[in-house]
Parts: structure tokens; sequence; C-alpha cells
């Protein structure tokens, strides 16, 4: 989901044609550096860096065996469903171009182009602002005309946390929600008792 990061108004929804049989989430601590300090073995500066990966399959046999009712699939098989995940990582053309006339007009300092800010929505429960790190695409079948229609596509992605938009953003508002989600889900788990790991007590 593509979200303006001024308005919030939802610019694009893109989803997936089937959901991924697998997706690896690392989580990377943020602690702090080695000092020789014992107190700070225990200290975290923020919230770990996590990231995402996960494999995609988009293939448009459902839509070529209704030709009639999917004209766009029939003229350009998936491109249309994998332009769409690439100008995620687009500036648009109107943005390129509207720096090119600044710079040919003499102004000194341009902007870097802000995009939207991309939400990996993954149930109700896990909704996270994110940025794509890595993004591969494997065209696997095509047409007569060359129009993909059947490609693997293989997404790595980093989420955003407050440490990256802040508090005030409504990225980081999200990363709050999603937290303060995670942690509900946490307290749900049942506790574990000392006997199941051979203990009578606490030493």
């Amino acid at each position: 989901m593509l979200i303006d990061p001024q308005s919030s108004a939802v610019r694009r929804v893109i989803t997936l044609q089937y959901n991924p049989d697998t997706l690896t989430r690392t989580l990377q601590v943020q602690s702090t550096a080695p000092s020789g300090d014992r107190s700070e073995a225990l200290r975290i500066t923020g919230p770990p860096a996590e990231t995402i990966k996960l494999d995609a399959e988009i293939d448009a046999i459902d839509q070529l065996e209704f030709p009639d009712q999917n004209s766009n699939t029939v003229q350009l098989g998936i491109f249309p469903q994998l332009a769409a995940l690439e100008t995620i990582v687009y500036p648009t053309s109107a943005q390129l171009q509207s720096n090119n006339d600044l710079a040919q007009s003499g102004t000194l300092e341009i902007i870097p182009m802000e995009s939207p800010l991309t939400l990996f929505v993954w149930s109700k429960t896990r909704i996270m602002p994110v940025r794509l790190t890595d993004f591969s695409i494997t065209e696997e079948a095509f047409d007569p005309a060359l129009n993909p229609i059947r490609a693997k596509v293989s997404l790595g992605m980093r989420v955003l946390s407050v440490n990256d938009l802040g508090f005030s953003h409504k990225g980081g508002n999200l990363f709050m929600s999603y937290l303060q989600r995670k942690e509900q889900h946490a307290g749900l788990s049942v506790n574990g008792a000392l006997s199941a790991l051979g203990l009578s007590g606490f030493p």
C-alpha cells in the first residue's frame, strides 16, 4: 500500500496474486557499542532493525482463461502488475522533469524527491512502514508478443521505525501501532513453568 506522507491519503493498493509460501524476518538488535562498562551490557538503543524477505509468483493463466474479461492481460500479460511494483522504487517522471527544470533555471539546491510511504500489510495485525531494499524479477514465460505471462518476484524490505521517521510522522505512528500489537500478542502467550526446564526454583 502506498500512502501520501503528508495527507495520509491512499495512493495505491498493490496486492500479490498469491500468498507467498514463506516469509523470512530478521531482527538485528540495536545495542550500545562495547565499551568495557559492564553496566552497558544489557542496554539497547532502540527498536531492532527488522528486515523481511519473500518470494511471490505472478502469472496470467487465470486471466487468460477469460480473455473477454481481461483485455489488458491479453494485450500486455502481467506487465501492468510488475510495473505497479517497480514504480514503488522509481521517482515519477514528473518529479525528474521538475528537478531538471530547476537545475536548468540555475537553482543551487534541489531537495531530494520524496516517495510515497510504503506499507507492507501482512494480515490486519501486521501493518508496517517499510523501505524496499532488494527487488528482483525473474520473468519465466512469455506470450508470442514477448509480454511476460509468468514471473517470480523477490522482495527485500526494511521496517522503518521511529528511529527512522520520528514520532510525529505518519509512518512513525504506524510503527508504534505495530509494536503495540506485538506487545499485546506477546501478552497472550502462555508462560512456561520452571519445571519444564528441570528447575524447582530460580537459582
